[in-house]
């Protein structure tokens, strides 16, 4: 079941913001890791509320959320950096009578379900004790990392690319080259150190961390390091066996021939024509599936011929 935001706070979908404030700060009391000190379900129920909370004590941000009707939905159009902008819990929390100090605004991502030693998690100052970490103040801290969703096209996965990207990241606004590797895939991450949020107290800036998005091609698809393309052929070629042309991602044109009796749906491999492999890996393969195209329409000469071989038992 979409997991529903009113519904994580308890409240009505009516519920005023005060009403919506006091639900979350019962929740919060409640499930607060101070409160549930090594209590792993304790956690990500807090983190589950304050997502909640983020959202819909954010009259703009409740209101594009009430379009959606889910979170699941809400997720895939909004990163949790949108969702934890300007988003500050320390000062929320103190406001329910928690102690604290240091910076807890959120401005990083974690959508997307990455490891946890990937990087740091939004959340990691509060577990532990509001009042355990005051005694790290003064020390030096490395910045929180950051995260930006990057599309690139099926050809620049392919083949590599450079682009530059430009986003603001807390008061600066970064121009970034980024060298992105032949082969990448959906959902793999480039690590650019030093380029997420500040340090505190002169401590090194956090990472970035880049989520690769391959968008859609119109005539090739990618399975893995394969790649893969149809091509419609009459019935009679199917038949009597034809030969044509496949046009590669590169551009190149290929003469394909097509077998004596090929089935509908047959796949041709072409061997070394796919994605290269990252890390070593080997180069996938470019696979033709064969769509045959049987006649709507016959004329009268074309019928009778077809009835014969009907007859002849074909």
């Amino acid at each position: 079941m979409a997991e529903d935001y009113y519904q994580v706070l308890g409240v009505d979908k009516k519920a005023s913001a005060d009403d919506i404030k006091k639900a979350y700060r019962k929740l919060a009391l409640k499930w607060h890791p101070d409160r549930n000190p090594n209590n792993k379900a304790a956690e990500e129920k807090f983190k589950k509320i304050s997502e909640a909370y983020a959202v819909l004590s954010d009259t703009e941000k409740r209101q594009q959320y009430d379009q959606f009707g889910s979170a699941d939905q809400f997720r895939q159009q909004y990163s949790q950096e949108d969702i934890f902008r300007n988003f500050d819990l320390d000062e929320i929390l103190r406001s329910f009578g928690f102690g604290g100090g240091g910076r807890t605004t959120f401005r990083t991502t974690r959508r997307g379900g990455a490891a946890r030693d990937d990087y740091d998690d939004p959340f990691a100052g509060l577990f532990g004790g509001m009042g355990g970490r005051q005694q790290y103040a003064n020390m030096p801290q490395k910045g929180q990392d950051a995260e930006y969703n990057l599309s690139v096209t099926l050809e620049e996965s392919v083949f590599g690319a450079d682009k530059k990207i430009s986003f603001q990241l807390e008061n600066r606004v970064e121009d970034i080259n980024v060298k992105i590797p032949a082969g990448i895939s959906s959902g793999k991450k480039l690590r650019l150190p030093g380029k997420g949020l500040s340090g505190y107290n002169g401590g090194p800036n956090g990472d970035l961390y880049l989520n690769i998005n391959v968008l859609p091609h119109p005539i090739y698809t990618r399975n893995g390091n394969d790649l893969y393309i149809e091509k419609t052929i009459k019935f009679t070629q199917a038949v009597l066996g034809t030969s044509i042309d496949v046009t590669t991602l590169d551009g190149s044109v290929k003469r394909l021939k097509i077998s004596p009796g090929t089935q509908n749906n047959t796949r041709i491999r072409m061997k070394g024509y796919g994605v290269p492999g990252l890390k070593g890996a080997s180069k996938g393969d470019l696979y033709v599936k064969i769509n045959i195209e049987v006649p709507k329409k016959l004329s009268d000469r074309q019928m009778k011929l077809v009835q014969q071989l009907a007859d002849d038992g074909i």
